[in-house]
Parts: C-alpha cells; sequence; structure tokens
C-alpha cells in the first residue's frame, strides 16, 4: 500500500507543479499583452509583474518535512526594473518635457520566461503520464 502512496504522491507532486506553471504562463502572457500600456487608471505605466513559487513541505512522522510539490506564493509587481522612457512629444502620455514613460516589460525577456514556464509543464505533464502508466501497469499485475 505504500508503494501506491508513493505513486499518487509523485502525481500531486507533478500537478502542482503544472498548477504553478500555469500561473506563470498566464502572468507572462498579460506582460506581453500590457508591454505599451502607458497609463493604467491608476495613471501610471504597466508594471510588469513577477511569479513567486514556494515549495509546499508535509510534516513527517519522525519530525522532519518532505516536499509534497510548488506553490505560487504571490504574484507581485516588479518594482525593482526602471520604466523605460522615450522622448516622444506628440504622444497622449507625453510630460511637459516630451518624455513617455512605457512598462518595465522586455518582451525578449518574457518570451524567454514563456518558454521556460512552458517546458517546465510540459516536463511536469510527462511525470505525469509516467504516473498514470506506471498505475495502469501495477493493476494490469494484480489481475
Amino acid at each position: 500500500m505504500d508503494g501506491v502512496n508513493n505513486l499518487f504522491s509523485g502525481m500531486r507532486i507533478a500537478a502542482t507543479g503544472m498548477s504553478a506553471e500555469r500561473v506563470r504562463i498566464d502572468t507572462v502572457a498579460k506582460n506581453i499583452a500590457n508591454a505599451t500600456v502607458t497609463k493604467t487608471p491608476e495613471g501610471t505605466p504597466y508594471r510588469r509583474e513577477v511569479v513567486e513559487f514556494e515549495p509546499i513541505l508535509r510534516q513527517l512522522e519522525g519530525g522532519g518535512t518532505e516536499n509534497a510539490g510548488v506553490r505560487v506564493r504571490a504574484v507581485s509587481e516588479d518594482t525593482q526594473t526602471p520604466f523605460q522612457r522615450v522622448n516622444d512629444p506628440s504622444h497622449p502620455d507625453a510630460d511637459t518635457a516630451g518624455w513617455v514613460s512605457y512598462p518595465n516589460v522586455n518582451t525578449t525577456r518574457e518570451m524567454a520566461d514563456l518558454i521556460t514556464a512552458m517546458r517546465a509543464y510540459e516536463a511536469n505533464l510527462q511525470a505525469q503520464d509516467g504516473f498514470v502508466r506506471m498505475a495502469e501497469r501495477a493493476l494490469r499485475l494484480l489481475q
């Protein structure tokens, strides 16, 4: 029975990874979609968002801990990267000196993050498929 619990534990861990990577994919897509928004309802340019992960730790009976997956700790604004400033006096959001602040979104960086998130999602999906195949084999052996 312990082997079955380990099998389902592995499936749960892979599922938490897929769920967390899905949030990262959605966040990157939002960043790309807002890469040219110079004025939000707050009156500032769009600020890039980043996803922070944290491990899901499970207490063991012996007092230790074991990794039980990953989850999103927070989706927060990137306040470290400055806005891009461009001199364009004809832009409707230009200041009195003609400067426009654009979002701190670098689309090349976002595409690289998107590819990384997609690969991580696919790796978790392949792990999940592997666990399903093992479970199917185990059921066939029990027949």
